[in-house]
This record gives structure tokens, C-alpha cells and sequence, in this order.
């Protein structure tokens, strides 16, 4: 099974013009946790996760320097939680949001697919034909397609 045979063609996304305000309101109302951040001719250009959004609310700062990752807590960071949420709501989506995006071909196969978001531990991965955002799949999706002789 291909990819393009599989995924979810209604894709939730935001533009990247778009502020860190519009993330949340769609994280909110239609219960999800990551969007591909995408231009005017729908190609990713970022893709931004709760995850994205906990770092930035949070004193944990994440750097990734030389594809090794590093962690640390800022302890002379006095501005209180309130702020930092106000402050964020304000951002372009693309100041959180990460820029090396994990993507997959519309191709694909289900087994490829599988692999790479269980060696590289995420949850779901944005579908692209010829460049531009054409799908998504998840590990649910897959799990549903493999499995669904059990339902």
C-alpha cells in the first residue's frame, strides 16, 4: 500500500504568515497536537507541535547544534509565565516553529512510512507530491491500514 492510498487528504494547516495565535485556535478546536506550516503555492516550509509551543511557554530552552541535542534550564529568566504565553500568541508561527521537516512521498510505502516514524519517534508526517502538501499520515493511520482484518 502507497501512501497517497492511505492518508488523510484534509490537511489542517496554517501559513506562514500566520501568528502562533491561529496554531492554537486550531490545536484547540479540532483536537490536535501539529501542523504543517505551508506557502502560497502549499509547499512546507515549517511544521510547529505542542511540543514547539511547551519549550517556548516553558524555562527549558532546546538548541540542536551539530545534530546533537542540548537542554538547559534559563534561571535568570524573570519574566513570569503570563507573559511568555501573551508574548507567543504574537509570534510568527515560523519564529517556533521547526524548519527541517520529516516528509514522505506521496509513494511511498506503508512499511517505509512505518519505519521512519518509529525510528525517528513522531507521530505523524506530512505527504508531498512534487513539493507541495498533498496528505498526511499518522501512526494511527497506519496502524488502522495494517491491522484492520482485527476490526
Amino acid at each position: 500500500m502507497k501512501a497517497h492510498e492511505m492518508m488523510i487528504r484534509e490537511v489542517y494547516k496554517v501559513k506562514e504568515d500566520d501568528t502562533v495565535k491561529t496554531v492554537i485556535e486550531k490545536f484547540i478546536k479540532y483536537r490536535i497536537s501539529g501542523l504543517p506550516v505551508v506557502n502560497d503555492r502549499n509547499e512546507i516550509v515549517g511544521y510547529i507541535s505542542d511540543g514547539d509551543v511547551m519549550r517556548y511557554i516553558g524555562k527549558r530552552k532546546d538548541i540542536y547544534l551539530d545534530n546533537i541535542y542540548y537542554s538547559f534550564v534559563i534561571k535568570d529568566d524573570m519574566e513570569d509565565f503570563e507573559e511568555r504565553e501573551r508574548r507567543l500568541l504574537e509570534l510568527n508561527v515560523l519564529e517556533i516553529a521547526r524548519k527541517k521537516i520529516v516528509t514522505v512521498d506521496w509513494q511511498e510505502t506503508i512499511e517505509e512510512i512505518a519505519a521512519l516514524l518509529g525510528n525517528r519517534q513522531i507521530k505523524k508526517v506530512p505527504v508531498i507530491r512534487k513539493g507541495v502538501l498533498v496528505g498526511i499520515i499518522s501512526r494511527g493511520d497506519i496502524i488502522r491500514h495494517a491491522f484492520k482484518s482485527l476490526i
